[in-house]
């Protein structure tokens, strides 16, 4: 099964900074509030969906990801 979620972990590990990679999954919690998913205004909660993620930088991490993995 593919995982379609992110962490700030995962993001490093795909080479961001770990700045970078926490305000990322902040605006991707933004994001998915302003979408109408309350859920996301847990401030423990630090798992986004990755297409939240490639919406904000413009670019897909999924292959990415994959790579990362070998």
């Amino acid at each position: 099964m593919e995982n379609n979620t992110v962490t700030k972990k995962d993001l490093i590990s795909l080479g961001y900074r770990e700045n970078t990679a926490a305000e990322l999954i902040r605006q991707a919690k933004r994001s998915m509030v302003q979408q109408g998913y309350e859920f996301y205004t847990n401030r423990r909660l630090g798992r986004v969906p990755v297409a939240a993620v490639e919406a904000i930088i413009g670019a897909s991490i999924r292959k990415d990801a994959d790579d990362a993995k070998d």
